[in-house]
C-alpha cells in the first residue's frame, strides 16, 4: 500500500508520527494511522495484520507501508468500505484501548526486568563482597598461622636455651661438689697419718661402732647445714582507692573521677558548713537536679530554684543546672537572673557540637524571651535568630521571631 502526502509548498524537514491501531487479536493490528501536521492519514484495514513484521518508511513526501496478513486469506478490498460510523468508531476505540493495554504491559515488563537486573546486580555485589571478605579472612588466618608458628619456634628456642643453661649449671655444680669431696678426702688422709715413735697418738676404735672414728663424725657434722633462723617477711601493697587491681583499672577515668570528687569535697568544705546536716544523697548535684525538675513539674518554682542553687554550689560546671534555673526565673519573672543563667549555660556549652544543639537552642530562646519581656526586642530577636540557625526547621521559634519583628517594626502580622 502506498500513501502519497501532497503539500502546497516544499518543506526540507518535518516530523512524522506513525501509530499502529491494534485489533482484538494481539499482536496483530487492524488499522494504520499517520499524522504529519497538518495532514492526517487513517485507514481501517479489511482484516488484522502482523504488527511485528509489518513496516512503514517515510521519505521524500511519501510513506511506504509493507504489511503482512495475520492469516492467509483473500481480501475483498484493502480497507473496510461502506461501513457505518458506529462500527468504525468502535474499531477506533478498541484499537486505542488495546494500545494502552500493551503499553501498560510493556511498562510492567520493563519494571520487572529492571527489578531482576537490580536483584542480579545486588547478588553479584554480595558475592563479590563475600569473596573479598573470605580472601581477607584467609589472609588473616595465614598470618595468624605464621605468627603462631614463629611464636612456637621462639618458645622452643627459649626452652632449649633454658635447658642448656640448666645442664651447664648442673655440670658446674657437680664439678664443684667433686672438688669439695677431693679436698675433704685429702684432709682426712692427712689427719690419719700416725706420728713415728709415739704410740700414745694412735687412735683406738670406739666400742660398739667398729672402726668408726671421731673424724668421720666431724665430717658428717660438717656436711649437714645449720638450721635456718625464723623470720617474718613483710609485703607492702600499693594503696588503691578502687577495689580493682592496678593492672585491670582505667587510670585516666579513675583520676578524672577522683579529681571531680576532690573538687566537690573542697567546694563543700570551703564555704558550705551549713551542708553538714544534709544527708549524703542531698550532696549529689545530679540528685538535686532531678529533685528540682520534679518541683518545676509541679509548679513549685521557688523550691526548684533552691534545689538548683544548691546543685550549682556543689558543681558549677554543669550547664543544665543554669539552663533549668533560667526556666524557673522566667516563671517567677526574675528576668535579669534568667538572662544571667542562660548566658552562663551558653558559656559552658562550648565548643558547639551536635550533642549540645538542643541545650543551646533552649538557652537562646530563654534568654531571648527574657529580653522581650524587658521590652528589649532587638536583643531578643538576635537570640531567636541564633536559635533558628541551630534548628531552622523549628516552626514555633520561627513564628515567635516573626512576631518580634512585627513588634520592632510597629506593625501587626496581618498588615
Amino acid at each position: 500500500m502506498e500513501a502519497h502526502l501532497h503539500r502546497k509548498s516544499c518543506i526540507p524537514s518535518y516530523s512524522a508520527e506513525v501509530r499502529l491501531m491494534k485489533a482484538r487479536t494481539a499482536p496483530s493490528v487492524r488499522g494504520v494511522r499517520v499524522s504529519i501536521p497538518p495532514f492526517l492519514f487513517e485507514a481501517i484495514l479489511y482484516a488484522p495484520i502482523d504488527e511485528t513484521n509489518s513496516t512503514a518508511k517515510i521519505g521524500n513526501g511519501i510513506i511506504f507501508f509493507t504489511l503482512y496478513k495475520k492469516e492467509e486469506a483473500m481480501w475483498d478490498s484493502l480497507t473496510i468500505e461502506n461501513d457505518n460510523k458506529e462500527k468504525l468508531q468502535y474499531l477506533r476505540e478498541n484499537a486505542v484501548l488495546k494500545a494502552h493495554e500493551k503499553a501498560k504491559e510493556e511498562t510492567e515488563a520493563k519494571k520487572v526486568t529492571k527489578q531482576e537486573h537490580k536483584k542480579y546486580a545486588l547478588e553479584a555485589t554480595m558475592k563479590l563482597e563475600e569473596a573479598e571478605r573470605k580472601r581477607i579472612e584467609d589472609l588473616k588466618e595465614k598470618e595468624r598461622q605464621k605468627v603462631t608458628k614463629e611464636l612456637e619456634l621462639w618458645k622452643k628456642q627459649q626452652e632449649d636455651a633454658e635447658k642448656q643453661k640448666r645442664v651447664q649449671k648442673g655440670g658446674k655444680l657437680h664439678q664443684e661438689v667433686e672438688q669439695l669431696k677431693e679436698r675433704k678426702k685429702e684432709k682426712m688422709d692427712k689427719t690419719r697419718i700416725p706420728n713415728e715413735g709415739t704410740s700414745e697418738t694412735r687412735l683406738k676404735p670406739t666400742k660398739g661402732h667398729g672402726s668408726y672414728s671421731m673424724f668421720s663424725e666431724n665430717l658428717k657434722e660438717e656436711q649437714l647445714p645449720a638450721p635456718r633462723s625464723a623470720a617474718t617477711i613483710k609485703i607492702n601493697f600499693t594503696s588503691r582507692v578502687f577495689p580493682t587491681a592496678l593492672r585491670e583499672s582505667r587510670v585516666a577515668e579513675e583520676e578524672e573521677w577522683l579529681h571531680k570528687q576532690a573538687e566537690a569535697r573542697r567546694t563543700i568544705s570551703a564555704d558550705l558548713s551549713e551542708l553538714e546536716d544534709l544527708e549524703e544523697e542531698e550532696k549529689n548535684p545530679d540528685w538535686l537536679k532531678d529533685k528540682g525538675n520534679k518541683m518545676f513539674a509541679t509548679g513549685n518554682y521557688l523550691a526548684a530554684v533552691n534545689a538548683y542553687n544548691l546543685a550549682v554550689r556543689l558543681n558549677n560546671k554543669l550547664p543544665v543546672l543554669y539552663l533549668n534555673r533560667a526556666a524557673c526565673h522566667l516563671k517567677l519573672r526574675n528576668l535579669h537572673k534568667a538572662i544571667e543563667d542562660s548566658s552562663k549555660a551558653l558559656e559552658l556549652l562550648t565548643p558547639p557540637v551536635p550533642d549540645n544543639e538542643n541545650a543551646r537552642v533552649k538557652a537562646y530562646v530563654r534568654r531571648g524571651t527574657a529580653f522581650c519581656q524587658l521590652e528589649l526586642y532587638t536583643e531578643g530577636l538576635q537570640d531567636y535568630e541564633a536559635a533558628l540557625k541551630i534548628d531552622p526547621k523549628n516552626r514555633t521559634i520561627e513564628k515567635d521571631a516573626e512576631k518580634i519583628r512585627h513588634l520592632i517594626q510597629g506593625t501587626t502580622p496581618d498588615s
